[in-house]
């Protein structure tokens, strides 16, 4: 992967959660497809806990990669600079993958 001070950090975080939002909706839409879930048990089914998982999986990444900019040894100036504001967007797109995430712990799918 790029240093931490390398630009394109300052796309990379989006990329994956937009990577991530086409997955999860992609597997929604085919599990509701194929096999639907019974909806009576509410959200403990199998197609949530494989959602829950990949929003889980996603975050934590994104995470680590906002850690990693922000704990990065930097020269001072333009460097440093987009490395913080890499762990920004990072953090930025975990939070937006968690708030996506987070109501699939209560919501059932296939509605």
């Amino acid at each position: 992967m790029f240093a931490p001070t390398h630009p394109m950090q300052l796309a990379f975080g989006f990329i994956i959660w937009s990577l991530w939002f086409v997955l999860m909706y992609s597997v929604l839409s085919i599990g509701c497809a194929l096999s639907a879930p019974d909806i009576s048990l509410g959200a403990l089914n199998w197609l949530n806990a494989l959602l829950l998982m990949l929003c889980g999986i996603t975050t934590t990444l994104l995470v680590f990669l906002a850690w990693w900019c922000w704990r990065a040894p930097l020269p001072q100036g333009g460097k440093k600079f987009i490395a913080r504001l890499g762990a920004g967007i990072y953090m930025a797109s975990a939070l937006s993958t968690l708030a996506i995430g987070i109501p699939v712990l209560v919501l059932p799918p296939c509605l």
